[in-house]
């Protein structure tokens, strides 16, 4: 693997990092501007809403930038919205930049895995972005907890402060190991919108979805549940959250050596895991050891199909910056799903328990997601497999009967 993919990895990293501390330091910042822990809430849906509608809106706008200056410029759009943050003096102000934070990394989510698929074979893209996303899974298993320990000792600001310091680290090693492109000049954005009438597209978005609303209707609530329901002391929380983090750097390490082989298989068999694994949690999560293994499996299963996830995007619809962060919105959609969703049923009266029943449904729907595709196998490898290597084709928008005579004929012509 090219260094420059773990760059755009420790990129990925520094942004989840601070996406996510914001859970982690909700008390320092509820009594720092006076509001609500609900109000601080919003601060993690602001974010969100910048990543699912802001993002490919600013990737829209870049399209003919070359990827590297694209990239960089939204290190340095973010950047500003982390200091602007790490500044604050009122809850207005650090509202304004979790928008302007959410915004830029949708964005650099999309043109990072651009970049990473154009600097290896179609043979590797799985591994590379399972490279890139590696940044999401140890966000999750060290940049948060750092987050809370820089909280604890320093201050919340010093953990905003950090995450500046790291996407500036991130934007000086980009400048000096992505290659440099020309101007895509061929890009249109009539071409990149037309990839999205192709309704495998849409599929295979829906079961990103799911299988990430999924693992956050669970994940969102496993602090309560553990120590509520399963009974673990509110300081040994943190310890399997770890765990849960280190399952999933784990289990995206072997989906990226097996997700460009054996993408299909990998969705199904983790659906199928992390479905086992929630109804399990469900049954018996008064039970401290199946708990603890529920929620390793649901590390191991869940977010570390993003691998899987992200070369299916690709063999469907080819690599068009557009198209990839249009799908990281859909993750963080994912998200937002599933955790409402988990907390709408709390707050019903269903019990702490409910959220695991949301992610084990949300998962069977991933499953139903994945019928299209195998009762018509392999049809989307067949129709992208140009636009893999080359990005999405007109012909793609062609007729099915159309598609298959011309590749009739191809096979004539060989």
């Amino acid at each position: 693997m090219p260094f420059a993919i773990y760059v755009l990895g420790l990129m990925i990293f520094s942004m989840t990092t601070s996406e996510f501390m914001v859970a982690g330091m909700i008390s320092s910042l509820s009594e720092e501007f006076g509001v609500s822990v609900g109000a601080i809430g919003f601060l993690i849906s602001a974010y969100a809403a910048g990543m699912i509608i802001g993002g490919p809106m600013l990737t829209v706008g870049l399209l003919k930038v070359p990827r590297k200056q694209a990239f960089l410029t939204m290190a340095f759009i973010f950047i500003i919205g982390q200091t602007l943050g790490a500044l604050a003096y009122s809850y207005e102000v650090m509202l304004i930049a979790r928008i302007i934070t959410g915004i830029s990394s949708s964005a650099c989510f999309g043109v990072s895995l651009a970049i990473c698929f154009n600097l290896v074979g179609p043979q590797s893209r799985g591994r590379a972005a399972s490279i890139v996303l590696g940044g999401l899974m140890v966000a999750t298993a060290i940049g948060l907890p750092a987050a809370i320990i820089f909280d604890q000792y320093f201050g919340w600001r010093s953990s905003f402060w950090a995450v500046v310091v790291l996407v500036l680290l991130s934007g000086l090693l980009g400048q000096l190991t992505i290659p440099t492109t020309p101007r895509p000049e061929s890009v249109s954005i009539r071409n990149e919108l037309g990839a999205f009438r192709n309704r495998n597209l849409w599929v295979a978005y829906a079961t990103s979805m799911l299988i990430i609303g999924a693992t956050f209707a669970a994940f969102s609530y496993f602090s309560p549940i553990l120590t509520d329901l399963t009974g673990y002391a509110a300081g040994t929380v943190p310890l399997l959250l770890a765990i849960y983090g280190a399952a999933t750097v784990i289990g995206n390490i072997v989906t990226g050596r097996l997700a460009d082989r054996y993408m299909m298989f990998i969705l199904t068999i983790g659906l199928v895991t992390l479905t086992v694994a929630l109804v399990a949690f469900g049954l018996f999560a008064h039970n401290p050891i199946v708990a603890m293994i529920a929620v390793m499996v649901v590390g191991l299963a869940g977010v570390p199909m993003n691998p899987a996830m992200a070369t299916r995007i690709t063999r469907v619809a080819g690599t068009g910056s557009l198209v990839t962060t249009v799908h990281g919105s859909v993750i963080s959609l994912g998200i937002v799903i599933g955790s409402s969703i988990g907390g709408l049923t709390i707050d019903a009266g269903f019990g702490l328990a409910s959220p695991l029943w949301v992610g084990a449904l949300l998962a069977i729907l991933g499953l139903f997601s994945l019928i299209p595709y195998l009762l018509n196998k392999g049809s989307e490898s067949k129709l992208s497999s140009h636009s893999a290597a080359t990005g999405p084709s007109p012909n793609l928008r062609r007729p099915t009967f159309h598609r298959e005579l011309d590749v009739y004929k191809s096979k004539e012509c060989q």
